[in-house]
């Protein structure tokens, strides 16, 4: 849930402060293996069972770290990280995205944000530079930490 009073006219406010954190989300095996079919990356750690439970360090597949990357949008709207104010939202870009811990099938993950920046680019629209942590729940480690670009235009 986003903070009190986040709105486009006042983001500049935020900036160092965590914006929210989304729900958890469980990551399941048809979701990894609808982004392996979408994605052509088929690799057998991620979409053979049998064979990761036997030969796998993780005991069972794990999720594709680009699926997780790509989950951003979901945790971005569901934690409240869009200002009162925006009509419309832009992926405009990743700084630097890492994957320090494999997400196993079953796990739960959720995102936690922190504006990093804000750039008026005119016209009423701000460039947001959001430091992201995807939390895997019971471990130690995040699944991803990446800085994303976010165009918001009002």
């Amino acid at each position: 849930m986003a903070p009190d009073r986040y709105t486009l006219a006042t983001i500049q406010e935020f900036v160092g402060h965590e914006l929210g954190v989304s729900d958890w989300l469980t990551i399941n095996q048809e979701r990894i293996n609808e982004f392996a079919e979408c994605t052509g990356d088929d690799q057998w750690i991620h979409i053979d069972v049998e064979r990761a439970r036997r030969e796998s360090p993780y005991g069972s597949t794990i999720t594709h770290g680009y699926m997780i990357l790509a989950l951003l949008p979901q945790f971005l709207y569901s934690s409240g990280m869009v200002p009162d104010g925006v009509g419309q939202v832009i992926n405009y870009g990743l700084g630097r995205a890492r994957f320090p811990a494999p997400v196993k099938t079953g796990a739960r993950i959720r995102n936690r944000a922190t504006l990093r920046a804000v750039e008026n680019k005119g016209g009423g629209r701000m460039l947001m530079t959001v430091w992201n942590t995807i939390e895997i729940e019971g471990e130690d480690k995040p699944a991803l930490v990446a800085e994303t670009l976010v165009m918001l235009i009002p």
